[in-house]
């Protein structure tokens, strides 16, 4: 059978396994809802002076995409990592034994379903953002740099996603993919502004997923970032990309 035919009944049997998976749907709401959320109370809790606001009122909206992604993170390594807890990976396995064109149906199914999400939160988060910002500043208007902004931050979410899944597959616990993952988003930004030196800072923050990564909802100030948005964003997609293959190898080579 070629590649093909194997593609296209992995992606309708992971369909539905995500589908019908317990908590799906409920996670979807969740990335929507914190995404949307948090943006809204981040631009209603900025001050504004009565000299003027200095903000970017888009990337403040978009601020809930920093917890936005927690919940796709978990998204993704359950669309994996449940598998390997409750072993029915073994049963994927044997009826699915191409396991590269599994875990391509895998990532094809997530990032649609997660894209899909992001695209709702991401002009919600721009929409409510812009009314809860206080008196003085301008909402996100439209313009080149907020449609880069937003369509950025969908892509953003949709490279997390795909970040997690090869992590999760690599990793085969869930718990410990979670844990791995996460880190990588929030702990890392810590350490590297944990360090004195501004040029190593800018270094390390050029380099780690989130903290180049999230540069893409920037909309003022670009020459103040570490690193420019569309770059930033190929920073997360190498991430991604590298997580991806080193999984996919391990899977291919690996017992269940």
């Amino acid at each position: 059978m070629s590649a093909a035919p194997h593609l296209r009944v992995a992606l309708h049997a992971e369909w539905t396994k995500l589908r019908t998976a317990p908590g799906t749907v409920g996670l979807l709401l969740a990335v929507v809802a914190t995404t949307v959320a948090i943006g809204a109370l981040a631009a209603a809790a900025t001050p504004c002076p009565a000299t003027g606001c200095e903000l970017d009122p888009t990337r403040l909206s978009l601020t809930g995409v920093q917890l936005g992604q927690a919940v796709v993170a978990i998204l993704a390594v359950q669309a994996i990592g449940g598998e390997y807890g409750t072993g029915m990976v073994r049963v994927s396995l044997t009826a699915m034994p191409h396991r590269v064109a599994m875990l391509t149906a895998k990532a094809i199914i997530l990032v649609s379903v997660v894209t899909a999400a992001a695209a709702v939160a991401v002009p919600a988060s721009l929409l409510f953002g812009g009314l809860a910002l206080p008196d003085g500043a301008e909402p996100p208007a439209g313009g080149g740099a907020v449609l880069r902004a937003a369509v950025g931050s969908v892509l953003y979410l949709a490279l997390i996603a795909l970040l997690s899944l090869g992590i999760a597959t690599a990793a085969r616990n869930a718990a410990a993919a979670v844990g791995l993952v996460l880190a990588l988003l929030y702990v890392y930004p810590l350490v590297a502004l944990a360090f004195a030196d501004q040029d190593w800072q800018r270094r390390l923050e050029k380099l780690g997923p989130a903290t180049a990564g999230l540069a893409v909802r920037a909309t003022t100030g670009l020459d103040d970032l570490p690193i420019g948005p569309w770059k930033g964003l190929g920073v997360l997609a190498a991430w991604a990309a590298a997580a991806l293959v080193t999984g996919a190898l391990l899977l291919h080579r690996r017992d269940a």
